[in-house]
């Protein structure tokens, strides 16, 4: 067997990728792809958590900017983050993996509280634990929720699973002479204003040494040759 270089990995998804070509909504074969892939990683060992986003049904922010009270907006968002999460609790249940949501807003009858010490528990017992709902604040993203619950949990890493192959200088679907770097700093990516993860993101695994590796969850295989230590993508680190 493979020798793991990430024991405990959290994984940043975002909720549009979820939506496939529809640009709305969840596409369930796209669900069934992704949960073979965390498959492949929790079958090595890995210990898998994960934190969705809500865009590909509701997006705070742009409500927000629409006119709707922006708190109202976030807790909406915060909301259709567990909707993506049952959606794909019950996706890696129907393939034999185990699966536990926990939500920052508590609704018993549909998910546990987040509870740190029983994530962990989760976690040593071979299941994967969703985290939705946010941080449970407005104000706040689902990339801060995923580097703050990454601490909490102790995790080896943060992966952030984007539709690209890393972190770039500027937008490489607008600019085909954009430069992919493989490794970079944290320090960098806030200065140069790299559009990785909001800046409370990026600071908190700055502050608590937790190395960011951003890479394409579309390519077969890569969540699994991340938690081996395999180059893919691009490694956040100090």
């Amino acid at each position: 067997m493979n020798k793991l270089k990430y024991k405990r990995v959290l994984l940043k998804l975002s909720g549009e990728v979820f939506a496939g070509e529809r640009k709305y909504g969840i596409d369930p074969k796209i669900l069934g792809f992704f949960a073979k892939e965390v498959k492949k990683a929790h079958s090595i060992g890995s210990q898998i958590a994960m934190v969705i986003g809500g865009g590909n049904i509701f997006r705070g922010t742009s409500a927000s900017a629409n006119g709707m009270d922006r708190v109202a907006a976030d807790y909406s968002g915060m909301l259709a983050t567990v909707m993506n999460a049952l959606a794909f609790q019950a996706a890696l249940e129907s393939i034999g993996v185990p699966c536990r949501v926990q939500t920052a807003i508590e609704m018993k009858a549909i998910a546990e509280p987040y509870i740190k010490l029983k994530a962990i528990r989760h976690l040593e017992k071979g299941r994967v634990v969703i985290f939705a709902a946010g941080t449970g604040n407005p104000y706040f993203t689902t990339d801060t929720a995923a580097a703050l619950r990454a601490a909490e949990i102790d995790a080896d890493v943060l992966f952030k699973c984007t539709k690209v192959d890393g972190v770039y200088n500027c937008d490489p679907v607008h600019n085909k002479d954009a430069q992919k770097y493989t490794e970079i700093r944290y320090i960098n990516v806030l200065k140069k204003q790299l559009k990785v993860m909001d800046s409370t993101a990026i600071s908190l695994c700055m502050d608590n040494h937790i190395p960011l590796v951003v890479f394409n969850v579309y390519k077969p295989g890569n969540i699994e040759k991340a938690v081996l230590g395999q180059k893919v993508g691009t490694t956040i680190k100090e």
